[in-house]
């Protein structure tokens, strides 16, 4: 693991200005960001994976160290998969953070060498929320 690559992952079902922040903002931080779509059949989706993947390439077109893939199965298995450590993650609320932290810690139990990096949201992105 010599380089610094960070995993993104989400539905991003649409990705919003949010989520765009976090990848602007977390650009510098590391020498590649990796935007995973995740590909869950369970989920009742607006987009499919592949026209979700089509929207944040569009989006993402000029950003030199990010790229776009999507997976299935388990985050940590992808991560290891990237050969990195480290789940990006943003964070908008208090609960948020509750949220995100018990998958944080479900995660480094699955795999000790896991990190995630928790990034708070913009404040005037704080209220976007895909799923609403």
């Amino acid at each position: 693991m010599s380089s610094r690559v960070a995993v993104y992952p989400g539905s991003f079902d649409p990705i919003h200005n949010g989520h765009l922040d976090i990848i602007e903002r977390c650009r510098p931080m590391f020498d590649e960001v990796v935007i995973a779509v995740l590909h869950n059949e369970d989920k009742n989706t607006l987009f499919s994976v592949e026209e979700r993947m089509e929207m944040i390439r569009e989006y993402v077109k000029d950003l030199k160290n990010v790229e776009v893939d999507s997976f299935n199965g388990m985050l940590v298995d992808y991560v290891k998969k990237q050969q990195t450590n480290i789940i990006l993650r943003g964070i908008r609320t208090v609960s948020d953070f509750e949220y995100e932290f018990q998958r944080a810690l479900t995660n480094r139990v699955l795999n000790k060498e896991v990190e995630t990096v928790f990034v708070m949201t913009s404040e005037q992105y704080s209220f976007l929320n895909s799923t609403l």
